[in-house]
Order: structure tokens, then C-alpha cells, then sequence
């Protein structure tokens, strides 16, 4: 039977307060005052009281997630979404704890140990075909092959300094921007500190080792320390290049490319924090940059071009509580060619954040929609990523579905 406005009013309050007792308990779990965790998210005291008390709803999906990530959580944590078991979990479980177990050893310790140095070929092919993994969005795949290609990296680097240096910072970096998309934003942060250490003096090596510990950072609710981190490593490329962003013959297309990249990373962060001004100001940078790169550069740098700035814009709009503007600009971007080169794992997480700006708008019809087309383009993006699950999660709590997200919410394990 349905429920009168009576009854619809007594669950959302039930909800609202249960949402609440999550907050709380995570709160006090990650040993953090009110005051503390207020701060953290930019609010004030009285309003995480009055949320923790169930007087104030967590009525947007970008606030929840924002709360998720201070508390590092997964926001179906604080939705209390039941959720069954499904064989992805145990996949990318066991994904991580090797590469856990990988980054757990140290090659200061292993020195004469590590064995004979790999050839340098055969690591190298290994490194282009992990990153072909990422970008096709096969995360699971990419978690099972980053121990190996760690110990390889790491035994020619010790045998071959001259040749492991690049190899073994990508394979850093690859396994950062992996464990950020499985929600391990705390063993991204180490394997991008390595690849950071391992580049050395090599400006250009190390602030492309800065891009998955901006996004690192961002994954544990450290906005302002991923705007100081990208910052900083954008004007070093600038000072080394005399510009970096401009246009002039000795600037090559790869510096640009790591320049606009970690300015890119800057205006999410700033978007992270809420802080409107440097968002808008830092991707308009990134758009000049961009601009002078053109679309389908080399992979390794995060496909970055006019199309990546594109989405990052409604990446920065769900993130500044501005769905409207997230919703109007995808519209735009959708019915472009540039969107359609980057990379599967780029364009999927790129649909779950359209996706949550029209859930942020009240569209479930369309928020739907686009997770099912990211769902179809990288599959791994909506069944390994926290976040994303969130999302079906909370249109699955909304109400009727289309078929599509019904499928959807029922191969996750999701249940209403």
C-alpha cells in the first residue's frame, strides 16, 4: 500500500536520523572531535550536531560523499544501503592486499636479493600494457598485475639504474591511480610518495608523479594539501620550461601536458574544498593549456586535453553543490567527438559524475541512464569503485527504476 505524506515524512525523518547515528559513529571511530570533523568539511560545529541528531538531512549525494571521504568511508556506509556479497569484492580484496604486501617491501632492505636485473625491453612492455589496462578500465586485472611489475621495476632499477628509473615511477604511479579507484586512498598516497622518491632530481618525472597524489590526497578528504601538492609542481615545471603553458618551440607537448594535468588536479581539489574562485580561475588555466595540447596525447598523462578539461568542469560543478550547471555542460559534451577519444576508464568516470548531478537535480531517470552507459563502456568503474556504487545505491532508494539500473543494482548486490 503506498504511503500518505505522513507516512513518507516519518521514514525520510527515520532515515535522516539514521544517516545521522552513521555520522557519528564514524566520527568518533576515526577519533575526531565535532569541532575537528566540522572543520574538515567546512561547516560549523551546530551543523554536524544537528546532522549526527537527524535534524538536518544529508539531503545531496555530493555532501554525503564529501562526509564519506573526511571520514573515510564508503558513502554506502553512512546511506545504510543493505548490500549482499558479490564475487568483485573478493577479487579487488585480494587485489589490494598483494599489492599491500608489494608495497610493504623495500628495496633498501632487499639490496642483493631482488635477483637478476629483468631486460629492460621486456619490463618496459609490461609497464605500456599495465597502463592500456587502466585505461581500459580493468581494474581488477591491473590490482593482480601490480606486484609483478613492481618486482620487476624494482630489480632492473637496482641493476640497471640508468634504465629502472622511468619504468619503476610508472609502475608507482599506475598502482597510485588504481588503488585510488578502489577507494585505498591511503596506499595510493604511499605508492605515489615512492614513485616521488624514485624520480629523483628529474623535474618532469616527479611532478608527473604528483598527478595520483593529488587525486590521493583528494581521496582522503585533504583538498588543500592536493591544491599545495599540484600547485607547487605546476610552477616547478613552469620555472624549468620559462612557461610551461606558453606556446613557445622549446616547451614540448609532454610538459605541457604534466602542467595542464596537475593544474587540472589543483581546480578539483579547490572544487573539493568549495572554494569557488580558485576552482574557476585554475581550470580556466588548464583550459588555455589544453588547448595548445589538443586531445589524444600520450596516455601516460592522463588524457589530458579540451576534452578531459570538459568533464573536469562538471566534475568541479557536482562538487561545488552546482548540479544545474553539471547537468548543462554534459549536455554540451555529449554531443561532441572529443569526449568519445579519451579512454574507457576516463569516459565511465566521467558518466558517474554526470550521473550524480542529475541525482543531485532529482532526474532519476537520466542519473540512471548514464550509469548504465558507464556500467557498458568500463564495467570495473561501476562494480569496483565505492562511489559509483553509491550512486545506484541511492537511486535504487529513490524509487522505481528503469530495467537497466534494476540489473544494475542486483549485480552489485545492492538490495533496497
Amino acid at each position: 500500500m503506498d504511503l500518505d505524506r505522513r507516512g513518507w515524512a516519518a521514514v525520510s525523518v527515520a532515515a535522516s536520523a539514521s544517516t545521522g547515528r552513521r555520522v557519528a559513529l564514524w566520527r568518533v571511530r576515526r577519533r575526531m572531535t565535532q569541532q575537528v570533523f566540522a572543520d574538515r568539511i567546512g561547516r560549523s560545529k551546530s551543523w554536524v550536531e544537528k546532522v549526527e541528531r537527524g535534524v538536518r538531512r544529508l539531503d545531496r549525494f555530493s555532501l554525503i560523499q564529501q562526509v564519506a571521504e573526511v571520514l573515510r568511508v564508503d558513502p554506502a556506509e553512512l546511506l545504510g544501503t543493505d548490500r549482499l556479497p558479490h564475487p568483485d569484492d573478493g577479487v579487488a580484496a585480494d587485489g589490494v592486499q598483494a599489492v599491500r604486501a608489494a608495497l610493504a617491501c623495500y628495496d633498501v632492505f632487499a639490496a642483493g636479493s631482488l635477483g637478476p636485473a629483468p631486460d629492460t625491453v621486456e619490463v618496459s612492455r609490461r609497464v605500456e600494457h599495465a597502463w592500456s589496462t587502466y585505461r581500459h578500465g580493468d581494474h581488477p586485472r591491473l590490482l593482480r598485475m601490480v606486484p609483478g611489475l613492481l618486482d620487476a621495476a624494482r630489480r632492473l632499477h637496482a641493476g640497471r639504474p640508468e634504465h629502472g628509473v622511468v619504468p619503476l615511477v610508472q609502475a608507482y604511479r599506475v598502482a597510485a591511480l588504481v588503488l585510488v579507484k578502489v577507494g585505498e586512498a591511503d596506499l595510493a598516497w604511499l605508492a605515489a610518495d615512492r614513485a616521488l622518491a624514485t624520480a629523483g632530481n628529474d623535474r618532469l618525472l616527479a611532478a608527473s608523479a604528483v598527478v595520483p597524489l593529488g587525486q590521493a590526497l583528494r581521496g582522503l578528504g585533504q583538498g588543500r594539501l592536493a591544491m599545495t601538492a599540484t600547485i607547487t609542481a605546476a610552477h616547478r615545471i613552469a620555472a624549468s620550461t620559462g612557461g610551461a603553458a606558453s606556446a613557445s618551440a622549446d616547451t614540448s607537448s609532454e610538459q605541457r601536458s604534466v602542467y595542464g594535468t596537475l593544474l587540472l588536479q589543483a581546480g578539483l581539489a579547490a572544487a573539493n574544498c568549495g572554494d569557488h574562485a580558485s576552482a574557476g580561475e585554475l581550470l580556466k588555466q588548464t583550459a588555455e593549456v589544453a588547448r595548445q595540447v589538443g586531445d589524444g596525447q600520450d596516455y601516460r598523462q592522463a588524457s589530458f586535453g579540451p576534452a578531459a578539461v570538459d568533464c573536469a568542469q562538471v566534475t568541479a560543478a557536482v562538487a561545488l553543490d552546482n548540479p544545474a550547471d553539471a547537468v548543462d555542460r554534459h549536455t554540451a559534451i555529449v554531443r561532441r567527438d572529443g569526449w568519445l577519444r579519451l579512454p574507457a576508464e576516463h569516459r565511465a568516470a566521467y558518466l558517474i559524475d554526470a550521473a550524480r548531478a542529475h541525482l543531485d537535480t532529482g532526474d532519476l531517470a537520466a542519473a540512471g541512464r548514464w550509469l548504465v552507459e558507464a556500467d557498458r563502456v568500463a564495467p570495473a568503474e561501476i562494480r569496483c569503485r565505492p562511489s559509483a556504487r553509491t550512486v545506484v545505491a541511492e537511486i535504487a532508494r529513490s524509487g522505481p527504476q528503469a530495467a537497466g539500473v534494476a540489473r544494475l543494482a542486483t549485480a552489485l548486490g545492492l538490495t533496497r
